[in-house]
């Protein structure tokens, strides 16, 4: 938290004084009390005393004169803003290796749930887009704010065969620049989520890729999905390791300004995509916050007066 005049807060210090001589005039009254020895009589005439009443309203009173002072200093806190036009694409591995069953049930159908609850949480004016990716890459859905055809869409995949890591990243970035009018002159604020579990064996290089799209500052964050230990059956009864293999989705991620992830279950991911999605899309604005605080002097303001009242029939 910040403040926009900080010079205001000068005033706290005669309030410190202010504090400091009612507790002084306080301790002053205890020295010169009357000391009476008959204590029966003492219980008959003098009625019982508020005791830690009588403070709480000054208390509270000087409590309404800080938070005023401190409204006055016009204090800003950092906010996370969605951006207009905000586009995120989720480019999505439909590879063979999808079907392993490392995770369970597959990697694809718990990768499939974790996407469908990541477009669920995204603010509703996001522009969010769809890019199934195996030996071929097709633009499923392009950026849209219906989310019922995203889901619609995601729900549809079917694994396919080989990884084209490099035309996903392509295809992301030209559906990006498709998004209206004004995107080739005027880009959205845009972020690429892309989930694999594999190394890049089909289409143009992951390097390449990564040039182009940085060159265009669309960061790509990148989601390594699976184990060490996953395969997929093969008719006849064999079977085909294919363990996660993230140091390329590592580099593609350093290289366009995107964050690298590692998920090894559906929770895991699910995990990853939140965190993911608190993220992109946003830009961080320093607003003033002054009326919170001159909202709260105002309320204890009130609270004094009404104890006063209450207890001593008087206003502080």
């Amino acid at each position: 938290m910040g403040l926009s005049s900080p010079g205001w807060l000068l005033l706290l210090i005669p309030l410190a004084v202010l504090i400091a001589a009612y507790v002084l005039t306080q301790r002053r009254r205890g020295r010169y009390a009357v000391r009476f020895t008959n204590l029966d009589l003492l219980d008959k005439v003098a009625p019982a005393r508020p005791g830690w009443r009588k403070h709480l309203p000054a208390g509270v009173f000087c409590a309404t004169l800080a938070l005023l002072v401190v409204g006055f200093a016009r204090p800003t806190a950092d906010v996370q803003v969605p951006r207009e036009r905000a586009t995120i694409m989720v480019a999505f591995d439909v590879s063979g290796s999808m079907e392993a069953t490392d995770v369970e049930p597959t990697r694809m159908e718990a990768a499939q749930r974790a996407a469908l609850t990541f477009v669920d949480r995204l603010p509703e004016r996001f522009n969010v887009g769809l890019v199934p990716f195996s030996g071929t890459t097709t633009v499923a859905v392009p950026p849209t704010t219906d989310r019922e055809v995203l889901r619609r869409a995601i729900e549809l995949l079917t694994p396919g065969q080989a990884t084209a890591i490099g035309d996903a990243v392509i295809a992301s970035r030209d559906a990006i620049r498709r998004l209206d009018r004004e995107a080739e002159t005027d880009p959205p604020p845009a972020h690429v989520v892309l989930l694999s579990d594999g190394a890049n064996t089909a289409g143009r290089s992951v390097e390449s890729a990564a040039e182009e799209i940085a060159a265009d500052r669309i960061p790509v964050s990148t989601i390594a999905y699976g184990t060490e230990g996953g395969i997929v059956e093969l008719p006849g009864g064999n079977v085909l390791r294919v363990p996660v293999d993230g140091p390329a989705l590592e580099d593609l991620a350093d290289r366009t300004g995107g964050d690298y992830h590692e998920a090894a279950s559906g929770a895991e991911l699910e995990a990853v995509y939140e965190d993911i999605g608190s993220s992109v899309g946003h830009r961080t604005e320093e607003r003033e916050i002054w009326q919170w605080f001159v909202a709260g002097g105002l309320v204890t303001a009130l609270l004094a007066a009404a104890m006063s009242l209450l207890w001593f029939s008087r206003i502080p």
